[in-house]
């Protein structure tokens, strides 16, 4: 490791001893609804793009689990996993029930890894369509409408002209021309590719989603409980559809937009949905966000609103995120997708060392003490979960110590030495191999390649350096081993 990227590692004096780890509260046991974890430490949903391109558990997909279970987290969230089934590339599904099966193999493998000692729960996602970004000439002379505010806009002869014509006259314009005339969303469709929005309800599939989202997540849950999970938790964040029905962007009409307590009737009729299939043995949470981190968007009041509601809903846990939405993705190159974690808003998901004070580690830790203290204000015990740049033992014990939050999660370390809950446990956190924080690792996952650590190929020596699967390019798949002394 250069000089340079050390010096914006999150200084840690000293790792605590094997006594200390043990007396602290981060590594003391908890309840979470009706599961009983043997730690605080928690592993959150992270897509690895190691599922079949039609959904299905794969041996790289239960070799990822396994070996952040070998680390002895108190709980692992499977990746986002879409209730629909519809074709949605390398992603988990649990659409049908012919994904139960490689679910089972899924929870059984965590489960045996960890010795037992590892809940196991999964995050169940709903998503819009999303179009890659096209070329100009496809964009214009094939999926442009031809309405009539757009004839009217362009004037002159595309008045009365056919659609050919009109097309034609489109695609012989300049830039600048072509912009003028197309409306926002067909500019921004041009621009960065067709995104469907929870307020498009002159589409009916938009139009119907209350009716038929509740059934859909239930009917899901149903088959990951038949599958062996310990809890599901729903997705209400980020970019996606019930993070849309949240977000202060949400203007529906029908009742489902608008005012906060609007907005958060589709979530709580999907939590209800969902918690009349599970049995009173699984855990039932969501994740959430502290703040949408977008202009217009949805802040730290709302979510300290929409935490207290989904808490008395019923819900065992809340799990805090933030930000990661499509409002201020970059422009996508042609024939790619919008990634929500481009703009500001997925630098404040997934923050790097080269953002400003306070950087990327404990940034989303004060929106959700915000949210605790909504919480524990309202009479409610529902724990909560903080995440974002965790990546030191003194972290999760100063959040835990002063309430901030009942459980701490890490991602990107995780990631980056799933043994590092195990080995700072033993008192032997100076052999952790610490994250970067370049986000490495989202770039893979950007580009829908399978999601590997830089730091895993620079552990050299190891007994199965020759024999460790690999991705086409060389990358380790998984994190070299590591055996605590006898």
């Amino acid at each position: 490791m250069t000089d340079r990227r050390r010096a914006k590692l999150l200084p840690i004096e000293r790792w605590p001893t094997r006594d200390e780890a043990e007396a602290s509260r981060w590594f003391s046991p908890v309840r979470v609804g009706p599961l009983s974890l043997t730690s605080r430490t928690w592993v959150p949903a992270m897509v690895p793009w190691r599922a079949t391109d039609e959904g299905f558990v794969t041996d790289e997909v239960v070799a990822w689990y396994e070996r952040f279970a070998a680390g002895r987290p108190g709980a692992i969230v499977i990746e986002a996993t879409g209730i629909r089934d519809v074709p949605s590339g390398p992603l988990l599904r649990a659409g049908h029930e012919r994904f139960e099966e490689g679910l089972s193999r899924l929870t059984a493998a965590v489960k045996r890894a960890s010795d037992g000692q590892t809940k196991v729960l999964v995050q169940l996602i709903d998503f819009l369509a999303i179009k890659r970004r096209p070329t100009r000439e496809a964009f214009l002379g094939r999926f442009l409408p031809i309405t009539p505010r757009l004839r009217q806009a362009m004037g002159g002869a595309a008045r009365d002209a056919g659609e050919a014509e009109v097309r034609a006259l489109l695609l012989a314009s300049s830039d600048e021309a072509v912009l003028e005339v197309l409306d926002a969303r067909e500019a921004e469709a041009l621009r960065f590719g067709l995104r469907e929005r929870v307020t498009d309800t002159h589409l009916p599939h938009i139009a119907s989603l209350p009716q038929v989202l509740p059934q859909l997540f239930a009917e899901a849950a149903a088959r990951c409980q038949r599958a062996g999970f310990d809890g599901v938790e729903l997705h209400f964040a980020h970019a996606y559809t019930l993070a849309s029905f949240l977000s202060a962007k949400n203007t529906r009409d029908d009742g489902y937009g608008g005012p906060r307590e609007q907005r958060v009737r589709l979530p709580l009729e999907v939590v209800r949905a969902v918690r009349g299939v599970l049995s009173e043995a699984l855990a039932l949470g969501c994740r959430f966000l502290a703040d949408e981190t977008i202009d217009g968007g949805s802040g730290v009041d709302d979510a300290c609103f929409f935490g207290v509601e989904l808490a008395r809903a019923g819900l065992d846990f809340l799990s805090l995120s933030r930000g990661g939405k499509f409002e201020d993705a970059k422009q996508p190159k042609v024939g790619h997708a919008a990634y929500p974690y481009t703009g500001p808003s997925g630098h404040e998901c997934m923050p790097t060392t080269n953002l400003a004070p306070p950087g990327p580690f404990g940034r989303n830790l004060a929106a959700t003490a915000a949210v605790t203290k909504a919480l524990r204000d309202a009479g409610l015990s529902t724990p909560t979960i903080a995440c974002g740049g965790i990546a030191s033992f003194q972290q999760a014990e100063q959040v835990l110590a002063e309430g901030g939050a009942d459980l701490v999660a890490s991602a990107r370390q995780a990631l980056a030495d799933p043994d590092w809950f195990l080995k700072t446990r033993l008192g032997r956190g100076d052999e952790v191999r610490r994250c970067l924080f370049t986000n490495y690792c989202e770039g893979l996952d950007q580009a829908h390649q399978a999601v590997t650590c830089q730091l895993w190929d620079r552990a050299r020596g190891l007994p199965d350096d020759a024999t460790a699967p690999r991705t086409r390019d060389g990358r380790r798949l998984t994190a070299p081993p590591w055996s605590p002394p006898s």
